[in-house]
């Protein structure tokens, strides 16, 4: 399914192009073929035609019905390997497991990260809210958006025909519905309850650089900054360069 649907794209987009006639050859042919001289185009070509033939006499045209045949009898013999439309690992047994070995092993060399083997990092590599807040710093977004990666391909392979453009609006919808409500697991609004005038200190033994600590955003840093003290205001560079020139300090 996956290769006809590669295959159904692939012509649509140059058909598009023969449409959209950016080079002009379309409209140059059509007026050659109506002009008053019609014929002699036509025998113009046809003279190309078989002029080409009788130079390389054993040229072959496959039909495109062949093609379409070799895919059947793909399918009906599911043991060989031309059966096999998507490409997955050994791991991932044709699309029925993932395999994530790859994003476990950035997992545990995330600093402030318990060390986990790969069977339990499987049962709760998708409770990300479980995560506290002050260790999704930059190297943690990077592991996210390697999973990410992994999970989106995968989808994609095994499920060719899903629309995952639409999906993913539909989750960001969603997503921006409980964020702007605070209802969204693990990152609570600060700003409604005493924490909005107190803050809540940062642990910043996890931050190597400004830039890490920038990734948790303005109002976490405002947090980490109004519980130290210190003034709270100016764009996410500053926020996150005051804070992170308290490290060891305090």
């Amino acid at each position: 399914m996956k290769t006809l649907l590669d295959r159904y794209m692939d012509d649509t987009v140059a058909l598009l192009d023969l449409y959209e006639d950016k080079d002009g050859m379309r409209k140059e042919e059509v007026a050659a073929l109506s002009g008053p001289n019609e014929f002699v185009e036509f025998y113009n070509r046809l003279k190309l035609i078989k002029d080409f033939h009788k130079t390389h006499p054993n040229e072959i045209s496959v039909p495109m019905s062949m093609e379409f045949d070799e895919l059947a009898k793909s399918r009906e013999n599911p043991g060989s390997d031309d059966a096999v439309m998507g490409d997955f690992s050994d791991e991932e047994g044709y699309g029925r497991y993932l395999d994530l070995h790859e994003c476990y092993d950035r997992y545990v060399n995330l600093k402030a990260m318990p060390k986990v083997d790969y069977l339990a990092y499987l049962s709760t590599f998708d409770q990300l809210f479980d995560v506290p807040k002050e260790r999704k710093n930059y190297d943690y977004r990077r592991y996210l958006e390697m999973l990410l990666d992994y999970l989106q391909g995968y989808s994609a392979r095994v499920k060719p025909l899903l629309d995952l453009a639409d999906e993913m609006d539909n989750v960001r919808l969603e997503f921006l519905v409980k964020w702007e409500a605070g209802q969204f697991p693990g990152w609570p609004k600060e700003t409604s309850g005493a924490l909005a005038h107190t803050g809540a200190h940062l642990d910043l033994s996890a931050f190597s650089s400004a830039e890490e600590l920038a990734s948790l955003g303005l109002d976490r840093l405002k947090s980490a900054l109004l519980a130290l003290g210190l003034k709270c205001g100016g764009t996410l560079e500053e926020r996150a360069h005051r804070l992170f020139n308290t490290k060891g300090k305090r």
